[in-house]
């Protein structure tokens, strides 16, 4: 059996707000509660169990997803249509546009529990060429 990343649990202050943000973003499904846990199912398999937990204990962490063009432009106009801020860098220092790295678009943008959230259309190789 190969390795695969499974599931992993993001943190959350409110577990349904969040899956349904990140869901409605990426034109996903929210799953039945499940314990703690308000599952998204991504089509690679994996499961994002959102879980809410004290504010004051969440840290924020990055979450790149890989999409298609088309995924990528009906992503991008719900982002703008929700008007939700976002930017062509991870530090936040290019507002209001995308990048275009490795051949690619790609945007930034921050989920309801202050996660960095990512979308990109072509996966990254170092060095950059």
């Amino acid at each position: 059996m190969s390795v695969e990343l499974n599931h992993t649990i993001i943190h959350s202050r409110d577990n349904r707000e969040s899956a349904e943000f990140l869901a409605h973003i990426l034109g996903l499904e929210v799953g039945p509660e499940w314990g703690p846990f308000v599952p998204v199912n991504t089509s690679n398999g994996v499961t994002l169990d959102f879980a809410a937990i004290p504010v004051e204990s969440i840290v924020m962490q990055h979450y790149a997803f890989l999409v298609s063009d088309e995924e990528f432009d009906a992503a991008f106009e719900r982002i703008e249509r929700a008007g939700i801020t976002y930017f062509a860098d991870p530090h936040g220092k290019q507002p209001g546009e995308i990048n275009h790295h490795h051949g690619g678009r790609g945007v930034y943008f921050m989920d309801p529990a202050g996660h960095g959230m990512e979308i990109i259309t072509t996966p990254y190789t170092f060095p950059e060429q």
